[in-house]
């Protein structure tokens, strides 16, 4: 199984110490349970690797922003990744240190540039030329110094879904890396900017360790270039992108081994490495559990009807991912050949096609693997939908870190006329 922190005992589904259908009782589905062990044990396996140089854990908040997992995170000296003025809200309100949080993305607004700024981040990872003189205009308005690093695009190509490939120059993210070396001249003679390193992310569920290799060559070219024309930088931020196994027989590549990869060429090097895993961390540390409602055949399909949808876990419908679907109470019943398909209105609301599983009836408990990471975050309210519950089991209890939504909550905020 590759979801860590579950297993069966005497024939039930547990998390940790903790048997699903308890939660799944005192809580109803959907609902994304996630172990607090395996999440710790997965950042611990970056965070306390020693190598040749210092490092920083950067956790993305995009993977699985939720305030009960990035608190467990903060309280053990997690760092984070964000990529928007909510997401650094949220690792504030759960208690993170703004201090030791890095900004990405490529289309900053000049609002979260403000609230990053007044917060005192660690660094804003600037995409564009026009992004470094915005930061520098709001900085001087603050008459303070922002920290910046430059996010390359190495042109890597990294085997991936091509909506998670970000190391491309066709690619939207980072600037090429033959400009870099004039847009880091051109910043060093921007008073109110401080150059604190080099940025570069190539993209999301890699198993090759090689790309990332490539990519760091390439970027330590551009450091020793940089170091040539009086430019000297300490940092270099590499992303994140380890891939995770979502089948059985698809473990992924260690973290341990993605460490080794990057520690090789930084050996003799004044450099200190950030890096941004999320998935790596959250992914297997997590399911979705969900309830039969129906059981439906047509001419020549199998249908098992359940009451999660695309709405609470999109990623099968779209990146047509393979997540692992498996009952929480086993049974002897003989196999099947079904699609798992949710309530949406909609073709494409299913959570697998043509999957062999044990027979289930109405009632019957499942749960969709693999899903702590880009699972409730990418979740919505399509048909009018209430999100899903939150569980963070640590151990032998387990809490509800985020309520179930309710119809008031739909309507929160809107106006009749």
């Amino acid at each position: 199984m590759p979801t860590l922190g579950f297993e069966y005992r005497s024939g039930l589904l547990h998390c940790d110490e903790v048997p699903l259908a308890e939660i799944a009782a005192q809580t109803g589905t959907p609902c994304y349970v996630y172990s607090a062990r395996s999440i710790l044990k997965n950042y611990e396996a970056y965070a306390q690797v020693r190598g040749p140089a210092p490092h920083t854990v950067h956790y993305s908040v995009k993977a699985n922003g939720s305030l009960g997992i990035l608190s467990l995170l903060a309280r053990h000296g997690a760092g984070f990744d964000i990529v928007s003025g909510g997401e650094l809200f949220r690792v504030m309100q759960a208690g993170g240190d703004p201090s030791r949080v890095v900004f990405s993305g490529v289309g900053k607004t000049k609002n979260e540039i403000d609230y990053a700024l007044g917060a005192g981040i660690a660094l804003f990872s600037c995409e564009s030329e026009e992004e470094l003189e915005l930061i520098h205009e709001r900085a001087e308005r603050r008459q303070i110094q922002a920290p910046v690093a430059l996010r390359v695009n190495p042109d890597v190509s990294a085997e991936t879904h091509p909506y998670i490939a970000t190391g491309l120059r066709e690619h939207k993210f980072g600037v090429p890396l033959a400009e870099a070396p004039a847009l880091y001249a051109r910043a060093a003679h921007m008073k109110n900017l401080s150059i604190e390193g080099v940025s570069c992310h190539i993209g999301s569920q890699i198993f090759d360790l090689r790309a990332f290799e490539e990519a760091l060559c390439k970027i330590l070219d551009l450091v020793d270039a940089l170091h040539g024309q009086g430019i000297v930088v300490r940092h270099l931020d590499l992303g994140g992108g380890l891939g995770v196994g979502y089948r059985r027989e698809e473990p992924g590549p260690l973290i341990a081994e993605y460490m080794n990869a990057l520690w090789k060429p930084l050996r003799g090097r004044d450099l200190h490495l950030h890096i941004e895993p999320g998935r790596s961390i959250v992914a297997q540390a997590g399911v979705l559990l969900t309830t039969v409602l129906y059981r439906k055949r047509s001419a020549s399909k199998e249908f098992v009807i359940v009451d999660a949808a695309m709405n609470d876990l999109i990623r099968p419908a779209l990146y047509k991912s393979y997540h692992d679907i498996i009952p929480v109470i086993c049974s002897d019943r003989p196999a099947v050949k079904a699609d798992i398909v949710g309530p949406v209105c909609e073709t494409g609301d299913f959570l697998a096609r043509d999957r062999e599983m044990p027979a289930v009836e109405t009632g019957d408990l499942l749960a969709v693997c693999t899903a702590g990471a880009y699972g409730f975050v990418l979740s919505s309210n399509y048909n009018a939908r209430p999100r899903a519950a939150e569980v963070l089991v640590d151990g032998g209890a387990f809490t509800v870190i985020r309520e179930r939504e309710t119809y008031a909550d739909l309507i929160r905020g809107e106006r009749t006329l």
